[in-house]
């Protein structure tokens, strides 16, 4: 097996990981009325799109991929802005999720970013910004799902609104620089495949 079919196989893996927890979380989301549930879920659904957009990338050139990593900066941004939408309706109807639930859901998406995050880390290198996106959204999904378990347990303890909506802007934030550094990689590589080094 060559390094591009053993990267495509590795991504095809986590996007369907992706995939299936982006249903799951969704609608336990739906059901409390959680803020950081709601946009984490999106996250998984744009984190599977990343993902099989790889899969297909994979065999085009140095310039058509820089092109799809610009691409998938944008599409990184996505589940932010859904969760500064879903910020927005929440503080017109305040009302804390359901406690326990969501630390359990924000457990479950730990549990499957972890996994993610160790079968792409081998290959964060490689491809450039293509395998550079989809690392630096497991990593970055990890450390989501963490604070979501704890805005959970402080959800229990004082029966606010804050713990989730702070988690779901915090969301909005690791995003935006996730964005940034893909733009980067990406902008690099296609400025690499115009000099006449290239």
């Amino acid at each position: 097996m060559t390094q591009t079919q053993a990267v495509r196989r590795a991504v095809l893996i986590v996007a369907l990981l992706n995939l299936a927890y982006f249903g799951i979380e969704f609608a336990v989301a739906r059901w409390i009325g959680s803020v950081s549930l709601l946009a984490d879920s999106i996250d998984f659904l744009e984190d599977a799109s990343i993902n099989l957009l790889i899969v297909v990338a994979l065999g085009w050139s140095v310039v058509m991929r820089a092109r799809a990593g610009h691409v998938m900066a944008i599409i990184i941004l996505i589940p932010g802005l859904a969760a500064l939408w879903t910020v927005i309706e929440k503080l017109t109807t305040p009302a804390a999720p359901e406690a326990v639930t969501l630390s359990i859901t924000g457990f479950g998406a730990l549990v499957i970013n972890m996994i993610c995050a160790l079968i792409l880390v081998r290959y964060r290198s490689h491809e450039g910004s293509l395998t550079k996106a989809a690392f630096l959204s497991a990593r970055n999904d990890v450390f989501g799902n963490a604070a979501i378990i704890a805005a959970g347990v402080l959800t229990a303890a004082t029966l606010s609104i804050l713990p989730d909506l702070i988690v779901g802007i915090g969301i909005l934030i690791m995003n935006a620089d996730a964005a940034r550094e893909v733009w980067g990689a990406a902008k690099g590589e296609a400025e690499a495949a115009r000099s006449p080094k290239a």
